[in-house]
């Protein structure tokens, strides 16, 4: 496979240009005019920050973003799937609230806010992934997979469990169902923490299969019966109902890259990655620490993967900022992203995902 192209431009301005102008310009020139937009609609997946944490990518970025698709004739909206874990985006009126209250509203973005995977997390389409060795059935989100056209857009950052979350991530789990962020993250099934259990029945009353039971007030799951569907967490009024973190970092990159695989194939796909405010955890938390390098720049690519490489790499050579999360712990790898988080290896993710097909890790930089 020959290099793919990374287009990428610094956060520097000048009196005529401002930033959301620079970035029109770069995933103008890194070709997103080819994509047929006419009518067509887009997917522009994205991630509107957890309450509390102020990482997360500007409403700014977006709207320069959803103008140039539809100054190309597309019908753009924004979308992420609700979360697994509690938290101010766990269904869709909460994350709507989130996103509104962070500035993600028509009146910014110039387009609405569609929840991929509907009111509880359990809209979902199941998509076949071809050579998947972890994941036969990915369960996406219906309204991304009901889009002609898929535009990723993301805040490139440290994750505590992937290494880092840059455009694999945003796509493969970020447009996971809750059964899919739950298949991604665990090996196992649903189970009750008892003590927040109050008895109230409602995940009997969702299950399909009979698997939850009251006893003594308590709730209690048969995982005989159980199909890790998830919508036993979605429902819990006390978040008594959690998924067991039992798989291995690395297996968790592996599903994300076969989850992303699923989102992408059979349509035409487009990736934007900024990489500033690289704070040393997921933007899920309710909590942003210092980033741990300065800004980078933006990058644009119509391969995900090589973004992914190209965004590392640019990361691993900047200096690390002084007093952050990075700054504190032992240099011992030779890798910005290993020495923040020792658990993880970012580099399963990219490989699987070559392995897949998904694109390549090879690329040749193109700066603006």
């Amino acid at each position: 496979m020959e290099k793919a192209k990374v287009y990428f431009t610094n956060m520097h301005t000048t009196y005529d240009e401002n930033l959301t102008q620079k970035l029109a310009r770069l995933i103008t020139t890194a070709g997103i005019g080819n994509i047929d937009f006419e009518k067509k609609y887009v997917a522009v997946k994205m991630h509107f920050g957890e309450p509390g944490n102020l990482a997360f990518l500007r409403p700014n970025y977006a709207q320069a973003v959803v103008k140039v698709i539809q100054d190309l004739g597309g019908k753009a909206f924004l979308t992420d799937c609700n979360t697994l874990y509690v938290g101010g985006r766990k269904n869709a009126l909460d994350h709507l609230d989130t996103a509104y209250m962070n500035g993600f509203s028509p009146l910014s973005t110039n387009c609405h806010v569609l929840i991929g995977d509907g009111l509880k997390g359990t809209d979902e389409v199941l998509v076949p992934v071809e050579n998947g060795e972890y994941v036969k059935e990915a369960k996406i989100g219906r309204a991304i997979m009901d889009a002609d056209v898929f535009i990723s857009l993301n805040h490139f950052k440290g994750h505590e469990c992937t290494g880092f979350g840059g455009a694999l991530k945003n796509i493969g789990m970020g447009c996971g169902s809750r059964a899919g962020k739950m298949e991604m993250h665990s090996a196992g099934k649903p189970f009750v923490v008892t003590d927040k259990c109050v008895g109230c029945g409602r995940c009997v009353k969702i299950c399909a299969h009979d698997a939850p039971v009251i006893t003594d007030r308590k709730a209690s799951i048969n995982h005989d019966k159980c199909v890790g569907c998830g919508r036993c967490i979605g429902i819990c009024p006390m978040d008594a109902v959690k998924a067991p973190e039992d798989e291995s970092n690395d297996i968790l990159n592996c599903k994300i890259a076969e989850y992303s695989k699923a989102v992408l194939d059979g349509r035409p796909h487009f990736h934007i990655s900024l990489v500033i405010d690289v704070s040393p955890n997921c933007d899920c938390h309710p909590e942003n620490d210092i980033p741990i390098v300065p800004n980078v720049g933006m990058f644009a690519s119509f391969d995900p993967v090589a973004l992914d490489k190209a965004c590392a790499d640019a990361v691993n050579k900047q200096p690390v900022v002084a007093g952050s999360q990075l700054d504190k712990m032992p240099k011992v790898h030779g890798d910005h992203f290993k020495d923040s988080a020792p658990v993880t290896d970012w580099k399963a993710a990219i490989d699987h995902a070559v392995k897949l097909g998904i694109g390549t890790d090879e690329y040749e930089l193109i700066e603006i």
